[in-house]
């Protein structure tokens, strides 16, 4: 049976991550003088490779993860400490490093890779989100659970899709201090789940601190 609370708090904390009402700045300058048909088809490529990276590491995550050899609660908390890291920077309105280096900001002037890097990989679909899809994934094991995780991963993309085509008029309604605003609460939020990831984590890692 699916556990709906569960999903809906999944999609919130893939929301916050994620940050679509944040990139709308970089996606205006990235497509600046570009024609409507055109800010519509990036829009388009964004959403769908964003889906399509989140998925995979849903259904995946957990393969890549015994390749390395690494423990679910030490993903836990390696995933929770970058989350924080991505909260911290995203409650100063500042895009983290980790989610964008100098090096991949300059391909914005790449309009046949634009939509795919840096707007999907890594802006949008990070190593937060990616870390998140997996930890979500390793709730329950079943086929069923893997597949549900598809709703929130669609519902955000949706949302993403959303935001990107009515990133003009979105841009001139909030303003920089608008934006700046989303960009903080969602940061908090953000920071909230991070804590919890580290929490269920270390409780892994060291269950005689349960006791």
């Amino acid at each position: 049976m699916t556990d709906w609370a569960v999903l809906f708090k999944i999609s919130i904390a893939l929301f916050a991550i994620v940050n679509p009402i944040g990139s709308v700045p970089i996606f205006i300058s990235a497509t600046v003088g570009w024609s409507k048909r055109d800010r519509a088809k990036t829009a388009n490529t964004v959403a769908i490779t964003v889906f399509i990276v989140l998925t995979t590491a849903a259904f995946f995550g957990d393969m890549i993860l015994d390749f390395f050899g690494i423990s679910i609660p030490s993903f836990q908390v390696g995933g929770g400490i970058l989350l924080m890291l991505i909260a911290i920077s995203m409650m100063h309105a500042k895009h983290s490093g980790t989610s964008q280096t100098p090096e991949e900001a300059q391909t914005l002037a790449e309009r046949s890779a634009i939509a795919i890097v840096p707007l999907s990989i890594p802006l949008l679909a990070g190593p937060g989100a990616i870390s998140n899809m997996i930890i979500a994934a390793q709730q329950n094991i079943s086929f069923t659970w893997h597949l549900a995780l598809v709703l929130p991963v669609f519902i955000v993309c949706i949302i993403i899709w959303l935001v990107l085509r009515l990133s003009v008029s979105i841009s001139n309604q909030l303003g920089t201090i608008g934006i700046n605003i989303v960009t903080r609460l969602m940061g908090l939020i953000l920071a909230a789940m991070a804590v919890e990831f580290i929490a269920h984590g270390l409780l892994g890692l060291f269950p005689k601190l349960s006791s």
